[in-house]
């Protein structure tokens, strides 16, 4: 986890591997899987038979793929299970775009705030189109994009994070409602769903191939 403020946030997207021993330890079976699979937007919402956070594209994934295809509601349970919690809406706005490491790497400056994940640019995320060449780690079976790379090997962005912008939207405690907010866009998007000003909130019951999480705590 990186240190933050006066919290830690993890330094990538919950991968596969972890999700699985959640999954594992307390029995969970997802919505997505009690419903035959998650969804992709084709013109309109599309069901895809298959797709879960063990197989989001249909075929087996490995174990540092991010856990997508999983809904608000056991995004918060895992955290929970791993003695920790989602960010506030806050807290990931703050990690994601104000460098707070007293002696950054990566040409960052301490306390300024960065357009992008990513720094002065999106370069180096994993996005549609404007942000540069990226290895993934499954080619997605739908109508645009390229599918989502494996957690921790995109560039290193604003406080050491990896992926805060792009890859997967993540799930964020945004208040009481039935609808709860992900930040900073997925490889489904470009460079403009990465900004801090793109807010996007969705039915916690939502479960996508793009849309996956990451946890925080206090210090």
């Amino acid at each position: 986890m990186q240190a933050v403020g006066d919290f830690e946030i993890d330094r990538t997207e919950t991968p596969i591997g972890e999700f699985r021993r959640f999954v594992d330890a307390t029995g969970t079976v997802t919505a997505a899987e009690r419903a035959g699979g998650g969804s992709t937007y084709e013109n309109g919402w599309q069901q895809r038979p298959g797709w879960t956070w063990r197989t989001p594209f249909g075929t087996p994934a490995g174990p540092r793929e991010p856990a997508v295809h999983v809904t608000y509601a056991e995004a918060e349970a895992f955290c929970r299970w791993a003695g920790k919690r989602l960010p506030t809406d806050a807290e990931w706005g703050e990690a994601a775009y104000v460098e707070r490491r007293a002696k950054p790497s990566g040409g960052f400056v301490t306390g300024r705030r960065y357009p992008y994940p990513t720094g002065t640019s999106p370069e180096g995320a994993n996005c549609l189109g404007d942000c540069g060449p990226v290895k993934t780690a499954a080619h997605a079976v739908t109508s645009r994009g390229r599918g989502h790379a494996e957690v921790g090997t995109t560039k290193a962005g604003v406080n050491g994070l990896y992926d805060m912008g792009a890859n997967a939207w993540e799930w964020v405690d945004s208040g009481a409602g039935a609808d709860k907010r992900t930040r900073g866009g997925s490889w489904w998007y470009g460079a403009a769903q990465m900004r801090d000003e793109h807010r996007q909130d969705k039915p916690a019951d939502t479960s996508v191939v793009y849309i996956g999480f990451r946890c925080a705590r206090c210090r």
